[in-house]
């Protein structure tokens, strides 16, 4: 073969194993998506429960999002086929409000209370509140003394009901009391119930003894919880994983990225900050497709300052998305409890990010370590890109969803 029909060929051949490459790549994104398309991009809903002990009844304060009523009425709703899809009116309040009459169980010393919805106010009803408020009532017993007051959760339970979306709700549970103070915080979900003790001399099945550690355990498993469950928080993490060559450039990278977020989390909990969904979440998703794209096309500018930048700048977003429906749920919570609760949080988001970089960045390390020396092309690098050019692909369906949510039902 002659030298200019080597170069032909060899130059044929890099070419289809390019594109190879990038048609295996695609492959993968696709694989990503089938993975997460219907669990959507946080499958976990928030709201607040605030409970008002009464010598007759129990009556509960439901905040929840205009999210939460389609999604919930969606997945309940026999035929129905899409979460995103439908007005929130009064008749979608109204039934998501007697779902959650059903599901949201408070027992008295052990003893279920019948209960039902007393009114419905669907969002915008009320100046300055986008969220549906209800009023549920919790009968107790003629002459009852209570000593406890615990509440349970089944919303979206049933495995039939959720189908392979494992869809969640958890509700931030506060006490009002007859001064009209606020007390508790504690998070309230299928597996975790809420238990009230009325009796301070004997505290309430070892929790009330310690309410700040129990607190703080909650959100610190809420947050690690809410990473491994946000599919665009993870592909935006592990595109910065892909784009770092070395230990320190990893350290600065994620640095930014997490003292960007704490900024806005801790900015937009005690609502100095605010920013709609419908501008977050497609900036989340465009972040994703950028840092992406760049460890493909500009590999060089994964290091540096640039990078940093843009690490810091999308990191400030990615900390209104943590945010979500935890921070108007927290609305009701008071004083060292909120401080608790956001520092549990944040600290829980940090382990959850951990827990995704170290195995990849370790990973790849090996994967430099051992193709040192090869004549080949280095097998990391091959890692770098079709795994950049897979997370460009979820990031970019991520992105259609946001800014039309009525594709992705």
């Amino acid at each position: 073969m002659t030298g200019n029909s080597h170069f032909a060929f060899r130059t044929t051949f890099m070419k289809g194993f390019r594109i190879r490459k990038t048609l295996g790549a695609v492959l993968i994104g696709f694989l990503i998506l089938l993975g997460c398309r219907s669990a959507s991009a946080h499958p976990l809903l928030q709201g607040s429960l605030q409970l008002t002990i009464r010598p007759d009844a129990i009556a509960v304060h439901v905040r929840v999002s205009s999210e939460e009523v389609r999604v919930t009425n969606a997945l309940t709703t026999p035929g129905a086929t899409s979460l995103s899809s439908g007005s929130v009116d009064l008749s979608a309040c109204e039934q998501h409000a007697a779902y959650l009459a059903l599901h949201l169980h408070v027992l008295s010393d052990g003893q279920e209370l019948p209960g039902g919805v007393l009114s419905v106010t669907p969002p915008g009803a009320n100046a300055g509140s986008d969220s549906a408020q209800y009023e549920l009532l919790y009968v107790l017993p003629p002459s009852s003394h209570v000593h406890r007051i615990e509440m349970q959760s089944d919303v979206l339970a049933d495995e039939a009901v959720a189908g392979a979306t494992r869809w969640e709700a958890t509700y931030v549970v506060t006490q009002k009391a007859a001064t009209g103070q606020i007390t508790g915080g504690l998070l309230l979900t299928r597996t975790t119930p809420v238990v009230i003790s009325l009796d301070t001399a004997t505290g309430s099945e070892g929790q009330s003894s310690h309410p700040h550690f129990v607190l703080a355990k909650q959100y610190f498993i809420h947050g690690v919880h809410h990473i491994l469950t946000g599919y665009d928080h993870l592909l935006f993490v592990s595109a910065l994983v892909l784009g770092a060559s070395t230990l320190w450039d990893l350290v600065k990278v994620v640095t930014a990225f997490t003292i960007a977020h704490t900024i806005t989390l801790t900015l937009a909990t005690f609502n100095v900050v605010h920013l709609p969904e419908r501008v977050v979440e497609p900036l989340i998703s465009a972040s994703i497709v950028l840092v992406a794209l760049q460890n493909v096309f500009w590999p060089e500018g994964t290091r540096g300052r640039g990078r940093l930048l843009v690490a810091f700048f999308f990191g400030l977003f990615h900390g209104l998305g943590f945010a979500g429906g935890l921070l108007e749920a927290m609305q009701g919570m008071q004083g060292v409890a909120v401080i608790l609760a956001l520092a549990a949080f944040s600290i829980g988001v940090e382990t959850g990010h951990q827990m995704v970089v170290l195995p990849l960045f370790g990973g790849l390390s090996v994967a430099r370590t051992v193709s040192a020396h090869a004549d080949r092309e280095k097998p990391w690098a091959v890692i770098q890109r079709v795994g950049s050019a897979a997370i460009s692909v979820a990031g970019m369906f991520y992105l259609v969803i946001a800014l039309r949510p009525g594709i992705g039902g």
